[in-house]
């Protein structure tokens, strides 16, 4: 299969004037497949040449780091990447002997080199597509805060792409794979990030604690952090899988019966959990370890409760953080956060969906933390500085083993914990067939829309189609009450629209809860 994918990757010609074929940029960059004439070099290369031109034009003259990760298209894609913006002048830095580099790390790579405020700043480029099938490519830009490109950046960036897509990319100058790895300069991305992490995370208390840890990369970029981190034998963390293969032929199918390295899904981590019982806590990363995976004796975590535990961790245990900092959550994030941050007296910054939005707040230090209910996040070190303004699942993981270390509590137990204090919720996301009609009448709904006083037999007290905490448009809506609330968006790539729904009185609350939505959704749509 991986010949026939690579082949792809070469000899299609996507078709300029079909909007499938065209580059797009979601929440997390560009994505497709080289088979389905997706994600083919001539994607790559009008991509690579939009990244500098913008560069150009926005004054970023310092160098542009540049990951891959495990994917079998991610090779070929850097090569292509590289040898364009090495044509262009571009002060390329690319990661020692090679090694696959994580998201978190080309993040941190950025701002460490801009921490001084040099006057040619620093970027980056990442080829993945994350958790995605190994059939798929992806590649993203992180600007000079070192997260997410935010859509103004993306929209240029894919607007120019296919304008050099429409001509076959006749105007894009490259040079050949020699000379720009000749040019490049090598950058150890696994030496300097692991040789940070004790400004954020206390590894001191976890090499004192006899924990034994297990680690499984599922096959991805965190695998050479794990094997330096291991290589410290106080921290007692085990391997459990070692195994690169661009085919992921190791992995279990997921819930839906494809390979998918989602060390939030159970039926993903089946391997890790069957041997859980060998370690005091195991810990997983997706191939470009921006996602984090908990295991302890109670399973895999929902990472709904695991940020809980982590906001009410840090909130008590970095007393050095200003009491001004903020937390951050997704709108369709668990509103325990929401019940946690109130009982620690801090402010909750609530956004729409995607890690971008709080790539301001981590950068300029408002935020303390900043996390997603698809178990991505990340958050600020001792001295309440930035760490990575991507998502860290590295990060992530290590909290949990320090998060135990200090509190003699697995993150389940502490959960349980909180749940005794605020309530236990039931949480779920359906997805419901949506017309492309009623996917775009989402953008116009608005709160007086909906006439309901009541959802599932409680008074209704918000409605939302702007985050309380930026304002920014949610594209699509949000109903609450003082225990439950449901959201609802279209899907971007799906005639569906997905239903999120939490309710804090129990699992036939719930699903009252998602029938009334369902029917209140029909009557505005």
């Amino acid at each position: 299969m991986i010949q026939t994918w690579l082949d792809a990757y070469y000899d299609i010609k996507p078709d300029a004037g079909d909007i499938g074929q065209r580059i797009a940029f979601g929440t997390s960059g560009h994505r497709g497949s080289s088979v389905k004439s997706t994600f083919n070099e001539l994607h790559i290369l009008a991509i690579a040449q939009a990244v500098a031109d913008y560069r150009k034009q926005a004054g970023i003259s310092g160098p542009l780091f540049l990951g891959k990760d495990t994917h079998a298209l991610s090779a070929p894609a850097w090569e292509s990447c590289l040898q364009v913006l090495v044509a262009n002048g571009v002060d390329v830095r690319i990661s020692k002997d090679d090694v696959v580099t994580a998201t978190p790390l080309v993040s941190r790579a950025i701002l460490q080199f801009n921490s001084d405020g040099p006057a040619a700043m620093a970027d980056g480029v990442i080829i993945t597509p994350s958790h995605n099938p190994p059939e798929d490519g992806g590649i993203k830009y992180n600007a000079t805060d070192g997260g997410p490109a935010d859509a103004d950046v993306t929209g240029w960036v894919e607007n120019k792409a296919n304008e050099y897509l429409q001509n076959g990319c006749a105007d894009v100058p490259r040079v050949t794979l020699d000379e720009a790895r000749a040019k490049a300069v090598e950058y150890d991305f696994v030496g300097e990030y692991v040789s940070a992490l004790a400004t954020v995370v206390d590894l001191d208390a976890i090499r004192n604690s006899s924990l034994k840890l297990g680690a499984d990369p599922l096959g991805g970029t965190s695998l050479p952090v794990w094997q330096k981190l291991a290589e410290d034998t106080a921290l007692n963390i085990s391997l459990v899988n070692e195994t690169i293969d661009p085919e992921f032929a190791f992995m279990p199918p997921d819930h839906d019966g494809r390979i998918r390295m989602d060390c939030s899904s159970t039926a993903a981590m089946a391997n890790l959990l069957k041997i859980r019982d060998q370690f005091d806590l195991a810990i997983g990363n997706d191939p470009d370890a921006d996602r984090h995976g908990i295991v302890d004796a109670a399973g895999l975590m929902n990472p709904n409760h695991y940020l809980c535990v982590c906001v009410d961790y840090l909130l008590s245990h970095r007393p050095q953080w200003s009491e001004s900092l903020k937390i951050g959550k997704t709108l369709v994030t668990s509103s325990m956060m929401d019940r946690v941050v109130a009982d620690n007296s801090r402010d909750l910054y609530e956004v729409p969906v995607g890690f971008k939005w709080f790539v301001k707040g981590l950068h300029d230090g408002s935020l303390a933390f900043g996390g997603e209910e698809s178990a991505g996040a990340s958050f600020l070190t001792f001295d309440g500085k930035a760490w990575s303004t991507d998502k860290d699942g590295i990060l992530l993981c290590l909290l949990a083993a320090e998060i135990t270390a200090v509190t003699g509590l697995k993150p389940s137990e502490y959960y349980a914990q909180l749940t005794e204090k605020h309530g236990t919720p039931v949480y779920r996301r359906i997805d419901s067939p949506a017309t492309r009609e009623q996917k775009a009448a989402f953008k116009g709904l608005t709160a007086e829309q909906i006439t309901d006083d009541t959802l599932a037999g409680s008074a209704i007290t918000g409605i939302h189609t702007t985050a309380p905490g930026n304002g920014a448009g949610i594209g699509g809506i949000k109903v609450c009450t003082d225990d439950g609330w449901f959201a609802a968006r279209p899907s971007g790539t799906e005639d569906i629209y997905k239903i999120y729904a939490e309710s804090f009185k129990g699992e036939d609350h719930l699903q009252l809860l998602i029938e009334e939505a369902k029917a209140l959704l029909g009557r505005v749509l």
